[in-house]
C-alpha cells in the first residue's frame, strides 16, 4: 500500500536566535509535519547523508540552481531531508553555499522510517540512512513519489536516475523527463 500523506513526525532542528550569546546563536526548534507541509506545496528530495559525493556534486547544487523555476511552476519551497543531525546539515548547508533549499534534519531517521524509505547503509559504514528519493507534497499529501531504483538494504550501488532536479521539474511543467542525467558518482567505501 502507498503512502498517501506525509508522517506526522516531530523534527528537532536548529533556527538562528541573536539572543543566545557565543559564536554560535542558534537554539532548538521543535517544528511538526504539519507546520512543514501543510498549506504549502514543498518539493522534498531525500538523500543518503550530508557531504557524500552524489548529494554533494549534483544533487543539493541542482535544486539550488533550478529554484527559481520550481517556484515558477508553484512549488512553494523546496526541502532537502537526510537522516544526519541538525548540526551536520548546518555545516553541510554553510559549505555548499546553500541560499534557497532548506535542509531539513531527520536525525532519528523517524521520517524516513515512517516513509518506509529508511535502509541500512552498513555495507559503507552509514548504518541507517534515507534512500534516495523525491516527492511533491501538497497540503501534507503525497502528489508524487519519484523513488530510485533498487530500493533495499546494503544496496551496492547509489542510484541518482529519477529524484533528480531536472526530472522533478519535467513532472512540473508536464513535460517529458529530459534523456540526458548528470553522471552520478559512486560511494567510495
Amino acid at each position: 500500500m502507498a503512502i498517501e500523506q506525509v508522517p506526522d513526525v516531530v523534527f528537532k532542528t536548529r533556527v538562528r536566535d541573536e539572543s543566545v550569546p557565543g559564536p554560535n546563536p542558534f537554539r532548538w526548534e521543535d517544528k511538526t509535519t504539519k507546520e512543514i507541509f501543510g498549506g504549502k506545496r514543498i518539493v522534498l528530495f531525500a538523500l543518503p547523508g550530508a557531504f557524500t559525493p552524489t548529494c554533494s556534486s549534483t544533487h543539493l547544487p541542482r535544486y539550488e540552481e533550478l529554484y527559481d523555476e520550481f517556484k515558477a511552476q508553484g512549488i512553494d519551497e523546496i526541502i532537502c531531508l537526510s537522516v544526519n543531525d541538525a548540526f551536520v546539515m548546518f555545516q553541510w548547508g554553510k559549505q555548499q553555499g546553500s541560499k534557497n533549499v532548506f535542509l531539513l534534519p531527520d536525525g532519528n531517521g523517524e521520517f524516513s522510517r515512517k516513509m518506509g524509505m529508511l535502509v541500512e547503509k552498513s555495507n559503507i559504514g552509514f548504518g541507517m540512512r534515507s534512500w534516495r528519493y523525491a516527492m511533491v507534497v501538497n497540503d501534507c499529501n503525497i502528489e508524487k513519489m519519484f523513488v530510485e531504483p533498487g530500493f533495499s538494504d546494503n544496496y551496492g550501488d547509489d542510484p541518482f536516475e529519477v529524484s533528480d532536479a531536472d526530472t522533478v521539474l519535467a513532472y512540473l511543467k508536464g513535460t517529458e523527463a529530459p534523456k540526458e542525467k548528470p553522471a552520478r558518482l559512486e560511494f567510495v567505501g
